[in-house]
Protein backbone atom coordinates (compact mmCIF):
# COMPACT_ATOMS: atom_id res chain seq x y z
CA UNK A 1 0.00 0.00 0.00
CA UNK A 2 1.27 3.44 -0.82
CA UNK A 3 0.73 6.41 1.49
CA UNK A 4 -2.41 7.56 -0.33
CA UNK A 5 -4.01 4.11 -0.08
CA UNK A 6 -3.06 3.75 3.57
CA UNK A 7 -4.60 7.12 4.41
CA UNK A 8 -7.74 6.36 2.41
CA UNK A 9 -8.20 3.00 4.14
CA UNK A 10 -7.56 4.46 7.58
CA UNK A 11 -10.18 7.17 7.03
CA UNK A 12 -12.78 5.08 5.18
CA UNK A 13 -12.24 1.43 6.15
CA UNK A 14 -12.11 0.14 2.57
CA UNK A 15 -10.40 0.62 -0.78
CA UNK A 16 -10.79 -0.70 -4.32
CA UNK A 17 -8.17 -2.43 -6.45
CA UNK A 18 -8.87 -2.17 -10.18
CA UNK A 19 -7.76 -5.04 -12.41
CA UNK A 20 -7.25 -7.35 -9.45
CA UNK A 21 -8.31 -10.16 -11.81
CA UNK A 22 -7.32 -10.67 -15.42
CA UNK A 23 -9.89 -11.22 -18.17
CA UNK A 24 -8.84 -14.87 -18.28
CA UNK A 25 -9.42 -15.26 -14.54
CA UNK A 26 -12.83 -13.56 -14.72
CA UNK A 27 -13.87 -15.88 -17.54
CA UNK A 28 -12.63 -19.02 -15.77
CA UNK A 29 -14.33 -18.09 -12.51
CA UNK A 30 -17.63 -17.32 -14.25
CA UNK A 31 -17.48 -20.70 -15.99
CA UNK A 32 -17.14 -22.36 -12.59
CA UNK A 33 -20.15 -20.42 -11.30
CA UNK A 34 -22.22 -21.29 -14.39
CA UNK A 35 -21.56 -24.98 -13.82
CA UNK A 36 -22.49 -24.82 -10.16
CA UNK A 37 -25.69 -22.88 -10.83
CA UNK A 38 -26.69 -25.37 -13.53
CA UNK A 39 -26.15 -28.23 -11.08
CA UNK A 40 -27.73 -26.82 -7.93
CA UNK A 41 -30.02 -23.91 -8.63
CA UNK A 42 -33.74 -23.70 -8.08
CA UNK A 43 -34.96 -21.54 -11.01
CA UNK A 44 -36.15 -17.96 -10.51
CA UNK A 45 -34.39 -17.38 -7.22
CA UNK A 46 -33.50 -13.69 -6.73
CA UNK A 47 -30.26 -14.76 -5.05
CA UNK A 48 -27.97 -17.77 -5.31
CA UNK A 49 -25.25 -18.33 -2.70
CA UNK A 50 -22.50 -20.90 -2.36
CA UNK A 51 -20.28 -21.49 0.68
CA UNK A 52 -16.70 -22.77 0.67
CA UNK A 53 -16.04 -22.01 -2.99
CA UNK A 54 -12.34 -22.73 -2.52
CA UNK A 55 -13.44 -26.35 -2.66
CA UNK A 56 -14.20 -25.90 -6.37
CA UNK A 57 -10.45 -25.58 -6.91
CA UNK A 58 -9.45 -24.62 -10.46
CA UNK A 59 -9.36 -20.83 -10.85
CA UNK A 60 -10.30 -20.37 -7.18
CA UNK A 61 -6.86 -21.59 -6.11
CA UNK A 62 -5.14 -18.51 -7.52
CA UNK A 63 -7.18 -16.27 -5.23
CA UNK A 64 -5.42 -17.67 -2.15
CA UNK A 65 -2.33 -15.62 -2.92
CA UNK A 66 -3.37 -13.27 -5.73
CA UNK A 67 -0.26 -11.10 -6.28
CA UNK A 68 -2.43 -8.03 -6.91
CA UNK A 69 -3.95 -8.38 -3.43
CA UNK A 70 -1.22 -9.91 -1.24
CA UNK A 71 0.61 -6.58 -0.62
CA UNK A 72 -2.60 -5.14 0.80
CA UNK A 73 -3.14 -8.15 3.06
CA UNK A 74 0.44 -7.82 4.28
CA UNK A 75 -0.24 -4.19 5.15
CA UNK A 76 -3.68 -4.66 6.72
CA UNK A 77 -3.05 -7.80 8.75
CA UNK A 78 0.13 -6.53 10.29
CA UNK A 79 2.79 -8.86 11.72
CA UNK A 80 3.84 -8.53 15.35
CA UNK A 81 6.66 -6.02 15.82
CA UNK A 82 9.14 -8.75 16.79
CA UNK A 83 8.36 -10.91 13.75
CA UNK A 84 11.03 -12.47 11.57
CA UNK A 85 9.86 -12.02 7.98
CA UNK A 86 10.87 -15.60 7.24
CA UNK A 87 8.10 -16.84 9.54
CA UNK A 88 5.37 -15.31 7.39
CA UNK A 89 2.95 -14.94 5.80
CA UNK A 90 1.23 -13.33 8.76
CA UNK A 91 -2.26 -13.59 7.34
CA UNK A 92 -4.38 -16.69 6.77
CA UNK A 93 -7.41 -17.49 4.62
CA UNK A 94 -10.31 -18.04 6.99
CA UNK A 95 -13.31 -18.84 4.77
CA UNK A 96 -14.82 -18.25 1.32
CA UNK A 97 -18.22 -17.91 -0.34
CA UNK A 98 -19.97 -16.18 -3.24
CA UNK A 99 -23.30 -14.58 -3.99
CA UNK A 100 -25.20 -14.04 -7.22
CA UNK A 101 -27.90 -11.36 -7.28
CA UNK A 102 -30.40 -11.43 -10.12
CA UNK A 103 -31.75 -8.28 -11.83
CA UNK A 104 -34.20 -6.29 -9.74
CA UNK A 105 -33.57 -8.17 -6.48
CA UNK A 106 -34.19 -5.37 -3.95
CA UNK A 107 -34.38 -7.65 -0.91
CA UNK A 108 -31.49 -9.97 -1.75
CA UNK A 109 -28.08 -10.00 -0.12
CA UNK A 110 -27.59 -8.58 3.38
CA UNK A 111 -29.78 -5.45 3.41
CA UNK A 112 -29.24 -4.72 7.11
CA UNK A 113 -25.99 -3.00 8.01
CA UNK A 114 -23.69 -5.10 10.19
CA UNK A 115 -20.22 -4.59 11.60
CA UNK A 116 -19.02 -1.30 13.05
CA UNK A 117 -16.58 -0.37 15.78
CA UNK A 118 -19.32 -0.11 18.39
CA UNK A 119 -20.18 -2.41 20.08
CA UNK A 120 -16.67 -3.84 20.11
CA UNK A 121 -16.24 -7.32 18.64
CA UNK A 122 -12.81 -8.94 19.23
CA UNK A 123 -13.20 -10.89 15.99
CA UNK A 124 -13.85 -7.75 13.95
CA UNK A 125 -11.74 -4.75 14.88
CA UNK A 126 -9.48 -2.04 13.48
CA UNK A 127 -6.44 -0.72 15.31
CA UNK A 128 -3.29 1.22 14.42
CA UNK A 129 -0.14 1.13 16.57
CA UNK A 130 3.18 2.82 15.75
CA UNK A 131 2.30 3.09 12.09
CA UNK A 132 1.20 -0.53 11.65
CA UNK A 133 -2.41 -1.45 10.86
CA UNK A 134 -4.03 -4.38 12.67
CA UNK A 135 -7.41 -5.88 11.86
CA UNK A 136 -9.65 -8.74 12.75
CA UNK A 137 -11.28 -10.16 9.64
CA UNK A 138 -10.37 -8.50 6.31
CA UNK A 139 -12.55 -9.12 3.25
CA UNK A 140 -11.53 -9.26 -0.39
CA UNK A 141 -14.72 -9.06 -2.50
CA UNK A 142 -14.12 -9.68 -6.21
CA UNK A 143 -16.56 -8.28 -8.77
CA UNK A 144 -17.01 -10.82 -11.56
CA UNK A 145 -19.51 -8.57 -13.34
CA UNK A 146 -19.60 -4.79 -13.67
CA UNK A 147 -21.08 -2.86 -10.76
CA UNK A 148 -21.98 0.53 -12.19
CA UNK A 149 -23.12 3.72 -10.51
CA UNK A 150 -26.74 3.31 -9.48
CA UNK A 151 -26.67 -0.49 -9.64
CA UNK A 152 -26.46 -0.96 -5.88
CA UNK A 153 -24.57 -3.92 -4.42
CA UNK A 154 -21.93 -3.42 -1.76
CA UNK A 155 -22.69 -0.51 0.53
CA UNK A 156 -20.93 0.77 3.62
CA UNK A 157 -20.72 3.65 6.07
CA UNK A 158 -17.26 5.13 5.51
CA UNK A 159 -15.35 5.64 8.75
CA UNK A 160 -17.70 3.48 10.84
CA UNK A 161 -14.81 1.12 11.64
CA UNK A 162 -13.77 3.81 14.14
CA UNK A 163 -17.23 4.95 15.26
CA UNK A 164 -17.82 5.44 18.99
CA UNK A 165 -21.59 5.01 18.81
CA UNK A 166 -23.97 2.44 17.34
CA UNK A 167 -25.68 3.23 14.06
CA UNK A 168 -29.17 4.59 14.81
CA UNK A 169 -31.82 1.98 14.11
CA UNK A 170 -33.54 4.00 11.38
CA UNK A 171 -30.32 3.94 9.31
CA UNK A 172 -29.73 0.19 9.55
CA UNK A 173 -31.97 -0.92 6.66
CA UNK A 174 -30.32 -0.30 3.29
CA UNK A 175 -33.63 -0.86 1.50
CA UNK A 176 -34.74 2.54 2.78
CA UNK A 177 -33.23 5.92 1.85
CA UNK A 178 -29.98 6.17 3.76
CA UNK A 179 -28.07 9.46 4.19
CA UNK A 180 -24.81 7.88 5.35
CA UNK A 181 -24.32 4.72 3.24
CA UNK A 182 -22.06 4.76 0.18
CA UNK A 183 -22.20 2.38 -2.76
CA UNK A 184 -18.80 0.96 -3.72
CA UNK A 185 -18.59 -0.64 -7.15
CA UNK A 186 -16.27 -1.02 -10.08
CA UNK A 187 -15.90 -2.97 -13.32
CA UNK A 188 -15.51 -6.73 -13.44
CA UNK A 189 -12.10 -7.65 -12.02
CA UNK A 190 -12.24 -5.02 -9.26
CA UNK A 191 -11.51 -6.14 -5.71
CA UNK A 192 -13.16 -4.26 -2.85
CA UNK A 193 -11.00 -4.72 0.25
CA UNK A 194 -12.51 -3.78 3.59
CA UNK A 195 -12.23 -4.43 7.28
CA UNK A 196 -15.12 -6.42 8.71
CA UNK A 197 -15.23 -3.75 11.45
CA UNK A 198 -16.76 -1.44 8.84
CA UNK A 199 -20.55 -1.18 8.91
CA UNK A 200 -21.55 -2.71 5.59
CA UNK A 201 -24.28 -4.57 3.76
CA UNK A 202 -26.04 -4.94 0.40
CA UNK A 203 -27.84 -2.08 -1.27
CA UNK A 204 -30.86 -3.06 -3.41
CA UNK A 205 -29.65 -4.46 -6.72
CA UNK A 206 -31.01 -2.42 -9.63
CA UNK A 207 -28.61 -3.67 -12.30
CA UNK A 208 -30.03 -5.25 -15.45
CA UNK A 209 -27.52 -8.08 -15.18
CA UNK A 210 -26.37 -10.49 -12.49
CA UNK A 211 -24.12 -9.27 -9.73
CA UNK A 212 -21.53 -11.98 -9.09
CA UNK A 213 -19.22 -11.50 -6.12
CA UNK A 214 -16.63 -13.85 -4.63
CA UNK A 215 -15.69 -13.25 -1.00
CA UNK A 216 -12.31 -14.39 0.34
CA UNK A 217 -12.03 -13.53 4.01
CA UNK A 218 -8.63 -13.37 5.68
CA UNK A 219 -7.55 -13.18 9.28
CA UNK A 220 -4.34 -12.50 11.15
CA UNK A 221 -2.00 -15.48 11.61
CA UNK A 222 -3.14 -16.32 15.15
CA UNK A 223 -6.91 -15.78 14.86
CA UNK A 224 -9.93 -17.55 13.39
CA UNK A 225 -13.48 -16.54 12.60
CA UNK A 226 -14.78 -19.69 10.89
CA UNK A 227 -15.48 -22.88 12.83
CA UNK A 228 -13.23 -25.05 10.64
CA UNK A 229 -9.78 -24.61 9.17
CA UNK A 230 -9.06 -24.87 5.46
CA UNK A 231 -5.85 -26.86 5.89
CA UNK A 232 -8.00 -29.81 6.93
CA UNK A 233 -9.91 -29.74 3.64
CA UNK A 234 -6.88 -29.11 1.43
CA UNK A 235 -4.19 -31.30 3.00
CA UNK A 236 -4.34 -33.88 0.17
CA UNK A 237 -4.46 -31.36 -2.68
CA UNK A 238 -1.43 -31.60 -4.93
CA UNK A 239 -2.05 -28.34 -6.81
CA UNK A 240 -1.04 -25.99 -3.96
CA UNK A 241 2.24 -24.15 -3.62
CA UNK A 242 4.11 -24.05 -0.31
CA UNK A 243 3.08 -20.39 0.11
CA UNK A 244 -0.58 -21.25 -0.47
CA UNK A 245 -0.37 -24.03 2.12
CA UNK A 246 1.11 -21.55 4.58
CA UNK A 247 -1.80 -19.15 4.00
CA UNK A 248 -4.25 -22.00 4.63
CA UNK A 249 -2.66 -22.97 7.97
CA UNK A 250 -4.75 -23.06 11.11
CA UNK A 251 -4.16 -20.23 13.62
CA UNK A 252 -0.74 -20.46 15.24
CA UNK A 253 2.26 -18.34 16.21
CA UNK A 254 4.07 -18.96 12.92
CA UNK A 255 7.01 -20.27 14.94
CA UNK A 256 9.23 -23.23 14.21
CA UNK A 257 7.38 -26.54 13.95
CA UNK A 258 4.08 -24.73 13.56
CA UNK A 259 2.49 -26.76 10.78
CA UNK A 260 0.20 -29.61 11.69
CA UNK A 261 1.07 -33.17 10.72
CA UNK A 262 -1.97 -33.40 8.47
CA UNK A 263 -0.53 -30.58 6.36
CA UNK A 264 3.06 -31.80 6.40
CA UNK A 265 2.09 -35.20 5.06
CA UNK A 266 -0.39 -33.83 2.46
CA UNK A 267 -2.71 -36.52 3.65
Amino acid sequence: MNDNEKYFFDVNGYLTIRNALSREQISALNVQIDRQIASHETPNQPQVAFNNVLGWRGAMIDLIDNPRVVPYLDALLGPPPYADAGRGPFFRLDHTYLTVLRPDAPDAGAPVLHGGNTPFDPGQFYHVSEGTIYNGLVVVAYNLTDVNEGDGGFGCVPGSHKANFRIPGDWNDLRKPNPIARAVGGPAGTAVVFTEALSHGTLPWHGHHERRTIFFKFNTYCSAFGATYLDEMTSSWQDLSDRQRAILEAPNSRGLGRRRQAVLTHR
